[in-house]
Order: C-alpha cells, then sequence, then structure tokens
C-alpha cells in the first residue's frame, strides 16, 4: 500500500508564529524609540555645539558657552579599540585640577603631546569637548558632531527588523492556510526584501549629512524594494504551485557517507539519533558522527516514494538544518516513514534507498498557494 501524504493546510504553529509578533513589536518599539526621541535629542546636542559661543569670561561662564583654560600635558597613554587607535591625556589645569580626555588618533600623529607641552582644553557643558597644541585642535571622544548617526543607523535597523519581522508573521499566518510548506515562498521574499532594506537604511545614515536625507533614502529604498518584490511574487506563485516534488537524481554510491539526518515514523529503526549512513545498499542511523558505532540498518523494504520541502504537519522534532532540510517520503510494507535530511545529501540517501518499485507513483499535486 502506497501511503498518501496528509497535503492539506495547517496552521502555523503558535510558538513561532508568538516569536516572530513578539520580536517584530520589540524591534518595532525600540527602533521608534531611537528615532523619535534619542536620535533628535542628539541632533540638537549638535547643532547647539557647533552655534556655541565663547565663554565671556575668560576660563568662566556657563556650561553652554565653550570654556577654554590652559592646561599642562603630563603623559600621554596609547589604548588600542579594534582598527581605529586612540591616545589618553593626562592634564593639570591651570587651577590644579588633574583630569584625563581621549583622542582618536595615535602619538604618530601628535609630535606636540609631550609631557610638559602646554595646551588649550575647550569645555562644553561639564566635558572637554577638543584640545588644541597651538593651531594644531583634535576633537575628543566627547565631540558631538555625528554623534546622532548612531542611534539613527540602530534606530532604522531595528526598525525594519521589526517591521520584517511583522510582516513575515502575517505571511506565515496568511500562507499556512493555503499550504502545508513549512517555509513558504511568501515568507522567503519578506525576509530577503527585509535584509536588504536593513542594510541599506544602516548604510544611509552613516553616509547621509542629516535624519530627513537617510530617511528620505531609505524611504526612496522601501518603493523599489516593494516594486522588485510585487514583480517577483507573481514569478514565485507559478513556481511553486502544483506539485512540489523536489527532482533529485540518486546518487551512485560506491562506499559510505555519513552526514546529518534522521528517520521518522512507526518503525523500530526511527529516533533521533542525528545521523544517517548510506552506502550501496544500506541506509542506517548513527548517533556517531563518524559513523563507526551505534548504527541501525534499515531494512530493504523501506522504499523511497518522493522528495519534497518540510511541511507543516510533519511530526514534531523535524530538523530544519538552517532551512536546507528536504524530505525524503518513504514506506516501509505499507507504513509511511520519513527521512530528513540536508538537500545536498538526499541524491545519497535515494542512492542507498534504489529506485522506486513499479506500480508506485508519486502522490498527486497539492492546492496551489
Amino acid at each position: 500500500m502506497t501511503p498518501t501524504p496528509n497535503h492539506e493546510a495547517a496552521p502555523a504553529p503558535r510558538g513561532p508564529l508568538l516569536a516572530q509578533l513578539a520580536a517584530g513589536i520589540l524591534f518595532a518599539l525600540v527602533g521608534a524609540w531611537l528615532l523619535l526621541l534619542t536620535t533628535p535629542d542628539a541632533r540638537d546636542d549638535e547643532r547647539a555645539f557647533t552655534t556655541a559661543p565663547a565663554c565671556a569670561a575668560p576660563g568662566g561662564g556657563g556650561s553652554d558657552c565653550l570654556r577654554t583654560v590652559t592646561a599642562v600635558l603630563d603623559r600621554t597613554e596609547e589604548e588600542e579599540m579594534g582598527k581605529t587607535p586612540s591616545t589618553w591625556l593626562y592634564l593639570t589645569e591651570a587651577d590644579g585640577t588633574s583630569t584625563r580626555t581621549r583622542i582618536e588618533s595615535n602619538l604618530e600623529r601628535l609630535p606636540a603631546a609631550r609631557p610638559g607641552a602646554s595646551i588649550e582644553v575647550t569645555y562644553w557643558q561639564g566635558q572637554i569637548r577638543y584640545v588644541e597644541f597651538g593651531t594644531d585642535r583634535h576633537y575628543t571622544n566627547a565631540d558631538p558632531r555625528g554623534s546622532y548617526r548612531l542611534p539613527l543607523a540602530i534606530g532604522l535597523l531595528l526598525g525594519i527588523c521589526g517591521a520584517t519581522f511583522l510582516t513575515a508573521a502575517a505571511a506565515t499566518a496568511w500562507s499556512s492556510r493555503r499550504s502545508p510548506r513549512a517555509f513558504p515562498w511568501q515568507v522567503g521574499l519578506t525576509v530577503t526584501g527585509g535584509t536588504f532594506l536593513t542594510l541599506f537604511g544602516a548604510m544611509a545614515a552613516w553616509n547621509s549629512d542629516n535624519i530627513g536625507d537617510a530617511l528620505q533614502l531609505t524611504g526612496v529604498a522601501c518603493m523599489v524594494v516593494l516594486a522588485l518584490c510585487a514583480l517577483a511574487a507573481p514569478f514565485l506563485h507559478r513556481r511553486h504551485r502544483g506539485d512540489d516534488t523536489i527532482a533529485l537524481k540518486p546518487s551512485v554510491l560506491t562506499e559510505e557517507a555519513c552526514f546529518p539526518g534522521l528517520i521518522m515514523g512507526e518503525v523500530p529503526y526511527a529516533g533521533h539519533a542525528g545521523y544517517l549512513i548510506a552506502g550501496p545498499g544500506v541506509l542506517a542511523t548513527t548517533p556517531d558522527p563518524t559513523g563507526a558505532f551505534h548504527r541501525k540498518a534499515a531494512p530493504r523494504t523501506l522504499t523511497p516514494i518522493r522528495v519534497r520541502p518540510p511541511y507543516l504537519t510533519d511530526p514534531t522534532g523535524r530538523p530544519d538544518y538552517d532551512g536546507r532540510a528536504v524530505v525524503v517520503e518513504c514506506e516501509d510494507n505499507g507504513v509511511p516513514v520519513l527521512v530528513v535530511t540536508r538537500k545536498k545529501d538526499a541524491p545519497a540517501v535515494l542512492g542507498a534507498l534504489g529506485p522506486a518499485p513499479d506500480g508506485v507513483t508519486p502522490p498527486g499535486p497539492i492546492p496551489a498557494e
């Protein structure tokens, strides 16, 4: 008796669907907070700093003006932070106050930074914003210029990721009512478009002169991605409708190979050992990645029917192999059996099992998506 796989669509598992919704809402909220609050605040700080006047009284004035004081450089200390070298400057100001500040440069580019040198440091809102070695000015790590770019980039990245998760959840719920596939093309198209937009949004933030330009560039990219997705959707719909049997040729096996996979079904040789051994006339499971120990061979009565994508209706515990899993539908004396492995290893499974017997035909097409 030939098994008749269940091709009826089933609701998507609530666990992954709820996880997508939760991640989408969280990312969207954090992204909105960064874009609507943190980024404008950083931009306001930049504008206030660049337009701040010098304090009227030397060494005095309020915190919103630029206060410049003379200091003596006591010593320097280089620090490597990734690919960006930086130098700590340890200073003693004219009133005896000891402090330090960090600039993004190394000592080779600071020939005037020698112990005992007299320099000028400029404060704004209680922090040293730049130091001057004569006419040579170096901004410190507290420089507020361009500080809005980091929260803007992260905000765009998280906001687009959140929208992608929410759209993917909606696509999963919609497609699961029309197809049993665990990885429908609608979700793949959504994730592909969202990934492109995420990268573009992050780059736009670093390559734009202001917030408005970055948002406009991201908006244009959204329109382009939506147009490309609209063009790709009919093609993907035609490609994935009807029979979803995957055409693979069996490998001609001359020796045994061991690779990730498992056998699922109401048969004694099924289990979650984790690896399959495929060789000339033999298919076995093993927990050993080398295939040397604890082998449990499938009988020769196990015959392949077809290769297909993973279904939502597959038994619990079916691995995904990072989205590369395929399912070899088989039967063993009328008992349905599933062999799950990566697509690149499925030909070896077919070669080990041999051709389907005469009179056994693959099941008919599934409903169109």
